[in-house]
């Protein structure tokens, strides 16, 4: 593992065949209860969401989930788990976990968009990269639709990062090589549609993994070809450094909450 200084986290990381995530939860429930702070692991293996109680190591709960699980975020009250059910891009579906009773909810038809895998939980939506497309779309739980999409016409739409008012989206293109920047138009309130517009930024081919700083001015990305990792300009929208770390099979990239590393799986 290599560490380098800058700057910030995010709430998941994935490892090999796992992908983790800690949820936060303000309720209570009867017999085996989600814990207030809890881990969720997907296996890809075995298809099944497992809740875990981070201070004891004890499993709460396996629930079954789809064919070929990838990426798995909780809504931001704790109670809702979203995974995206990924087929090497042939895939249209997201499953819905119910934290608090421990069983899957309806699942989300995406088509048109195929091939979802990276996923996030921001303003109330669930965010997603739809790879088999070329393409990032928007769910909206509250109405149980699709409600936003948009093309990045890059090969292998992969990761996604939503900045906290929803205007802006990041998106990772792995065999393209490229960085999608997609923003909202200004005068746009965070939900509505409008003329967003995007720049693609070239980086390297294998840039898959990447986060965004406290600051948001930076967005760092790893290449697992060339071991590589570009660092983008936000505001000029342009590669300010690369650093040549030899991360050859890097897949993904994560700031620590001081800022102060980056810390890169492969």
């Amino acid at each position: 593992m290599k560490t380098f200084k800058h700057q910030l986290p995010r709430i998941f990381f994935s490892i090999n065949a796992f992908l983790l995530a800690f949820i936060f939860l303000s309720f209570s429930c009867n017999a085996q209860p989600t814990p207030k702070r809890s881990l969720i692991a997907l296996s890809k293996g075995e298809h099944v969401l497992v809740i875990v109680d981070p201070s004891t190591l004890k499993t709460i709960a396996r629930i079954s989930v789809g064919e070929d699980p990838h990426e798995v975020i909780a809504s931001s009250d704790g109670k809702t788990a979203f995974i995206s059910i990924y087929g090497g891009g042939a895939f249209h579906e997201l499953n819905v976990i119910d934290l608090i009773n421990h069983k899957p909810l309806t699942n989300v038809d995406t088509r048109p968009l195929f091939g979802p895998h990276g996923i996030t939980f921001v303003d109330g939506k669930v965010w997603f990269s739809a790879e088999g497309s070329k393409a990032v779309g928007r769910y909206d739980p509250a109405t149980a639709k699709l409600d936003w999409s948009m093309g990045t016409g890059q090969d292998r739409t992969h990761m996604i990062y939503v900045s906290e008012d929803g205007q802006k989206v990041y998106t990772t293109n792995i065999s393209s090589g490229t960085v999608s920047i997609l923003l909202a138009p200004e005068s746009q309130t965070a939900g509505r549609h409008g003329n967003w517009t995007h720049a693609v930024v070239p980086t390297a081919v294998g840039s898959e993994g990447f986060d965004v700083s406290i600051d948001g001015k930076e967005l760092w990305t790893a290449s697992s070809n060339d071991g590589t990792i570009s660092i983008i300009d936000l505001p000029t929208k342009k590669i300010s450094a690369k650093i040549d770390a030899k991360v050859f099979g890097a897949n993904r990239l994560v700031f620590t909450p001081d800022g102060k590393q980056v810390f890169i799986s492969s």
